[in-house]
C-alpha cells in the first residue's frame, strides 16, 4: 500500500505537527469526502505501508523531523517550485527560499528520493512562453544536482478556473509543443530527467519522458526495493500512477493557488482550519458518534507483501 500525504492538501506546510504525530501513534483517519460520515483508518506501521509519498511546495516546517519518518519507512518526495508569484500563489515561499529548501532536504533523503515538480504550466500576460522557459532554465541550473527527475504537466482547463482565473490565457497544441520544446532543450543542456504526468500528448521528440510521477518504478528504484508487476490505472485521463491513499482532506490547503482542484475557495480552507486539531486521528475535527469506522485495505505492492483484511471496527 502506498500512502499519499499531499494529493488533497499541503499536509507538509500547514499540518507538520499533526502529520508527525499520526506515524509516531501509528495510525490516522481519513473521511470520505464524499460519505463523511464514513471514516477509514490505517496502519501507519512499516509492516503496513510500503512507501510514503509526500507533495508540498513548503518543506520546512518538517525538515527537523523528517528523518523520524524516513529512517523507518520507504519514501519520495514532490516538491512543486514554479514560476509564479503571490498574484497566483499566495501562501507559497519565493523561488529562492523555495530552492534553498529543496537543497537541504535533498542532503536529508538523497536525490534519488526527491523530484522536482514544475507544474502546473499555464499561461497569462505575464507567465508566457518565454518567462516560463527563462524562469525554468534559471532553476533548472540550480536545482538539477539535487533532484531525481523533473515533473511537468499542463493545466487542466475546468469549470472553476473560468471564475477563479479569467486572466487564464488558454493554451493551444502549438504553445504546448513550443513549451515542451524548450522545457527539453533545457533539460538535457542541465542533465536533468524530464517527464510528464497527467498530460496526454507525445513530446518524447523533445527528450521529454511520458510516464506517471508515481508509479512503482520509480519508487522502487528510489529505495532499492522490488515491486510486484502491476498494471497502473492511474487517477484520471493521462496519469500512469499507481494507486494510493490519501490521508488528508479538501478544502484545508491555505496555500491560495488560483489553480487548485482542491479547494473550492481559499476562504473555505481558512474556515476549516478552526477545526483543526494537531491531537486528533482525524486532520479535521474529531470523531462523532454517528460515524462508521473501518479498516483501510493495505494491501502489500512489495514482492512477497502482505494483506490487511477489510473489517467494520467499533467505535
Amino acid at each position: 500500500m502506498i500512502i499519499n500525504t499531499g494529493a488533497r492538501t499541503d499536509t507538509v506546510q500547514f499540518y507538520a505537527k499533526w502529520l508527525l504525530k499520526r506515524f509516531e501513534e501509528g495510525y490516522v483517519l481519513s473521511r470520505n469526502p464524499l460519505f463523511p460520515n464514513k471514516v477509514t483508518r490505517y496502519e501507519l506501521t512499516p509492516d503496513k505501508v510500503d512507501c510514503v509519498v509526500f507533495c508540498s511546495k513548503n518543506y520546512e516546517p518538517i525538515l527537523a523531523d523528517i528523518s523520524k519518518i524516513t529512517e523507518r519507512f520507504h519514501t519520495y518526495f514532490h516538491y512543486t517550485i514554479t514560476a509564479y508569484g503571490k498574484d497566483i500563489e499566495p501562501g507559497a515561499p519565493s523561488i529562492e527560499k523555495s530552492m534553498d529548501t529543496l537543497k537541504r532536504l535533498s542532503a536529508i533523503v538523497g536525490k534519488q528520493r526527491l523530484a522536482w515538480r514544475y507544474d502546473p504550466v499555464l499561461l497569462t500576460e505575464k507567465y508566457t512562453i518565454q518567462t516560463h522557459l527563462k524562469t525554468f532554465e534559471n532553476m533548472a541550473k540550480e536545482l538539477s544536482p539535487y533532484v531525481d527527475r523533473c515533473i511537468f504537466s499542463f493545466v487542466e482547463m475546468y469549470k472553476k478556473l473560468e471564475t477563479n482565473m479569467p486572466e487564464l490565457i488558454p493554451m493551444t497544441d502549438t504553445d504546448k509543443d513550443n513549451l515542451a520544446k524548450g522545457l527539453g532543450k533545457i533539460a538535457e543542456k542541465y542533465g536533468l530527467y524530464i517527464q510528464t504526468c497527467g498530460t496526454n500528448g507525445d513530446y518524447s521528440r523533445y527528450g521529454i519522458h511520458s510516464s506517471g510521477c508515481m508509479t512503482l518504478d520509480i519508487l522502487g528504484g528510489a529505495n532499492g526495493i522490488l515491486f510486484k508487476d502491476l498494471k497502473h490505472k492511474g487517477t484520471r485521463q493521462g496519469c500512469h500512477c499507481i494507486e494510493s491513499r490519501d490521508i488528508g482532506a479538501y478544502d484545508t490547503c491555505m496555500n491560495g493557488c488560483k489553480y487548485c482542484y482542491a479547494n473550492k475557495n481559499p476562504e473555505k480552507a481558512f474556515e476549516n482550519y478552526r477545526y483543526h486539531d494537531p491531537d486528533s486521528p482525524l486532520l479535521l475535527g474529531h470523531l462523532k458518534e454517528t460515524d462508521m469506522v473501518q479498516q483501510g485495505a493495505q494491501k502489500s505492492y512489495l514482492k512477497g507483501g502482505i494483506t490487511c483484511v477489510q473489517q467494520e471496527l467499533d467505535l
